[in-house]
């Protein structure tokens, strides 16, 4: 399974601070049925220290919707006590850009989402973080333990070396359950949102060469009804 791209940035980030000297520990987390370890292997070989599987059964997997996941990284920051969550911007698959906020919101910690620039100062325990929005970039300062999201400018990760995916195998891998955490993922209760559908869209229709601007007018008038 490879890891999500914006993900992957906070991986790096994670490390690239930790070289720096402005954090002591990289633990990266992943959420998902066994197979999920191939990815927590990746960080490990990009240079995460150690990592944490919430193992969730493949029947249970479409239970991890954005809540269920900020409730389950929440009860893993506390439990590592950490200062300082990254979590990518949003998922690759549904686009829903909502667990970083949420888990922020549940820990009642400082946010600073879509990370383009982090500036750590571990002694006065705050971060400076230049984000991307709609009119530019806006700069904020936040008090840790915070959590950040990030953006896609904010780094290049680097490629893992065949000696750093060697020196991975030998890393822990610690595995939890979902109730370990405090959450029965079986329970309809724990869930607020239900797939209805999911479908391919149409088959676009191929196109058509006409041969006159009264005929292309023609069609748009009675057959798109545009005119």
């Amino acid at each position: 399974m490879s890891m999500n791209p914006f993900c992957e940035i906070a991986v790096e980030e994670a490390i690239r601070l930790k070289e720096k000297g402005a954090i002591k520990e990289v633990v990266a987390v992943s959420l998902g049925v066994q197979q999920c370890q191939d990815t927590l292997r990746t960080a490990l070989a990009m240079g995460a220290d150690r990592a944490v599987l919430v193992k969730v059964e493949p029947a249970q997997e479409e239970a991890l919707e954005p809540l269920i996941v900020a409730k389950l990284l929440k009860g893993i920051a506390v439990k590592e006590t950490a200062d300082l969550v990254f979590l990518g911007k949003q998922a690759i698959d549904d686009d829903c850009n909502q667990t970083g906020q949420m888990l922020a919101a549940l820990l009642d910690w400082p946010q600073a989402t879509f990370a383009s620039k982090v500036v750590l100062d571990a002694a006065a325990k705050s971060a400076l973080v230049t984000r991307e929005v709609d009119d530019g970039l806006e700069t904020v300062s936040i008090k840790l333990p915070a959590v950040i999201t990030t953006d896609l400018r904010l780094n290049e990760p680097r490629y893992a070396t065949l000696p750093n995916i060697m020196k991975a195998k030998k890393k822990p891998i610690a595995v939890l359950s979902p109730s370990d955490l405090g959450l029965d993922l079986a329970d309809p209760a724990s869930r607020r949102v239900q797939v209805v559908q999911v479908k391919e869209p149409p088959q676009r229709v191929g196109g058509r060469i006409l041969q006159s601007v009264d005929e292309l007018l023609d069609k748009l008038k009675n057959e798109a009804k545009v005119l």
